[in-house]
């Protein structure tokens, strides 16, 4: 033990920087394990995270009379109103109670609260009565800590404001605790480079800006991967991520060179409306459970049996058959091989599994059932797909798919196929894709602001949106400089939401010409606006007159930061046969019976190898199976290129 910890303090002592991701925000809600907190709003709007949009988030329960809303993390008891009105256009038509305002604080204080959300209606227009509010509660609770609606999301819709922050109130002190903890640590050990924090929108930020805006993080767990994709996929600037593990499935979307980002997502039911990325999540991995509906169809997960007692094979004590079970019994995973030997696998026992819970009650022999719950695991991650893609306007077939996860590689190949997809990269570090994109991401800072007008040279005052530009620019160079991002480091991406009068929601239009926003050039920007409509909805209004509304404007602040070079393969290229391990028997997707298939040692292979499936290529963290039809190379940076000669890059 002390020889590890002067080797970590060493090595720590050596380290330049340090990025972490953390789960623990996401945790604190999922588990309701936050600290209690209150709310302070504007008289009549005391239940507005009770009612929230009046729609049923949760599948299957439109018609369902017993239906229940999730609690709001606030209850009842501490939210609390004040008699104070701004009107929409920001002028004060009630001046804040401050009577009423000291009573409430007195209150809450001696209520055991830890944290504070301050949202009133319309002061994204006007934050003047926000900011009184959030100046006494810190003179008065020094130790809360305060979620103030315009510091974490100044822009229309109530009840997305409201909801963003209550849920940074409901998860800050805890990320704030953790965060502290974790700075004190590194100082302990040694560490005295920069500690950078990741967040939902793909960016990194330093330990104070996010324990400031904790919600930014709550989605953070997957974010860096479409950004370690940038990394690997070298030429191709559009392509599809996707990462399987033992519970989950994600999948995103990268065109042109930039992750798609949503403002419009929910946690446990709640509306979360910072900007994250835009990542289709989906029960599917290894540890998918396999089970039969009312229907008598077969269906995997979401319920996943999870590391322990895990999938069957790992003999842990599992029961259920899992997606893992079956690649086993497929022949896709060597039972001797699993963690690169490390684990064994118990062959038997997934058999008699899936002989129990899928195979009898279908009538199917032991391949056939474990062949179907690879086909039905393949069939929801295509769906998934799908959402993110041609939901969204946009061809699958037009993106390859960079593969991460220890699971993903076994399943990538078929799914490509399904979706028509040519091409499949399967990095040689997948298996930790989004640590590896957390070291090549760049500081971030998303701001917005409203301004609700028709969007003509006529309809928009030139100084007014001139000085929220001029604010908002302001306000992330001196983020950025915080940081200690220097000005020729700096990049700053303005986009626009824009709708149709009459429409209810808007359109994003990213990366609008800085030249075009200040000189006002309405019409290039409408132009902007009818293809992102047309490419979303398929149509556009462009030549009818159709009226273009301005809703918000949106800056990015980027803060460019070095990036480590993917290390190159510099192996001589000899033949990889000498990477043969042998053979075993598999049953190939489509196929009938049984055969026996190449298996190779993919620690071995290299730039300048290549082959044609079907083949099997085994790591210790993952295994990649080459189907018929499918051609594999390796870059210098050691990916595994597969190409699908059969289906064509249409299908």
């Amino acid at each position: 033990p002390r020889k590890r910890l002067f080797f970590r303090l060493q090595f720590l002592g050596l380290c330049a920087l340090v990025v972490h991701g953390t789960t623990v925000a996401t945790n604190a809600l999922l588990e309701r394990s936050g600290p209690r907190i209150a709310m302070i709003t504007t008289e009549g709007f005391r239940d507005v995270v009770e009612l929230g949009r009046t729609t049923r988030l949760k599948p299957g329960t439109l018609y369902d009379p017993y239906f229940k809303r999730t609690e709001p993390f606030v209850r009842r008891r501490d939210r609390h109103t004040i008699e104070e009105r701004t009107s929409a256009e920001g002028e004060v038509v009630i001046s804040p109670d401050l009577e009423r305002l000291q009573s409430l604080i007195s209150q809450i204080t001696s209520d055991d609260i830890e944290a504070v959300a301050v949202c009133f209606m319309h002061a994204y227009a006007n934050p003047s009565h926000e900011q009184t509010a959030a100046d006494r509660f810190q003179e008065l609770m020094p130790d809360a800590y305060i979620s103030v609606s315009t510091d974490i999301l100044p822009q229309v819709r109530f009840y997305e404001r409201t909801s963003t922050t209550v849920l940074n109130a409901a998860v800050g002190p805890i990320l704030q605790r953790y965060l502290d903890r974790l700075t004190a640590r590194l100082a302990e050990t040694g560490f005295s480079g920069t500690l950078l924090i990741m967040q939902s929108n793909g960016g990194v930020c330093a330990p104070e800006a996010a324990s400031a805006k904790a919600a930014s993080t709550l989605l953070s767990g997957p974010a860096a991967g479409p950004v370690a994709g940038l990394a690997y996929a070298g030429d191709e600037k559009n392509f599809i991520t996707i990462d399987m593990g033992g519970t989950s499935f994600e999948a995103s979307l990268v065109r042109d060179g930039a992750p798609a980002v949503t403002t419009s997502t929910t946690i446990n039911r709640f509306a979360m409306a910072l900007p994250s990325m835009d990542i289709k999540t989906i029960g599917a991995g290894g540890g998918s459970i396999a089970w039969i509906d009312d229907g008598g169809l077969l269906r995997m997960g979401p319920d996943s049996a999870g590391a322990k007692p895990g999938p069957v094979c790992y003999g842990l004590g599992g029961e259920h058959p899992t997606c893992s079970d079956a690649n086993l019994v497929l022949g896709y995973l060597s039972a001797d091989y699993f963690a690169g030997g490390r684990i064994n696998l118990n062959h038997e026992a997934a058999e008699a599994g899936i002989d129990a819970h899928v195979g009898g009650p279908l009538g199917l022999d032991t391949l056939q059932a474990a062949a179907g719950m690879y086909r039905v695991m393949n069939a929801n991650i295509s769906s998934a797909i799908r959402e993110i893609s041609v939901e969204r306007g946009h061809d699958p077939r037009d993106f390859p798919l960079i593969c991460a996860g220890g699971a993903g590689a076994l399943h990538a190949a078929m799914i490509a196929r399904d979706l028509g997809i040519s091409k499949v990269l399967v990095p040689r570090e997948a298996s930790i894709l989004c640590a590896a994109g957390m070291l090549r991401t760049d500081l971030r800072h998303d701001l917005v602001r409203s301004y609700a007008t028709p969007f003509t040279v006529a309809g928009i005052d030139e100084d007014k949106l001139l000085a929220l530009l001029a604010d908002m620019e302001t306000e992330a160079r001196a983020l950025l400089n915080s940081e200690g991002i220097l000005p020729d480091a700096q990049d700053l991406y303005y986009a626009l939401d824009l709708r149709y009068l009459g429409q209810y929601h808007e359109v994003r239009v990213e990366e609008v010409p800085e030249i075009l926003l200040k000189s006002v050039d309405t019409e290039s920007v409408q132009k902007l606006f009818h293809q992102a409509h047309d490419r979303l909805y398929g149509y556009s209004l462009e030549g009818e007159d159709k009226l273009v509304e301005l809703v918000n404007i949106r800056l990015t602040a980027i803060g460019r930061t070095e990036k480590p070079a993917l290390p190159e393969d510099t192996a001589e290229d000899v033949d990889p046969e000498t990477a043969r391990k042998g053979t075993r028997p598999a049953l190939l997707p489509d196929h009938a019976a049984q055969s026996n298939v190449s298996v190779y040692d993919g620690d071995k292979l290299h730039h300048g190898h290549e082959m044609a499936g079907p083949v099997l290529i085994e790591t210790a963290v993952t295994t990649i199976l080459v189907p018929d039809g499918f051609h594999v190379t390796w870059d210098a940076a050691g990916t595994a290129i597969l190409s699908d000669h059969e289906g064509g890059p249409h299908g």
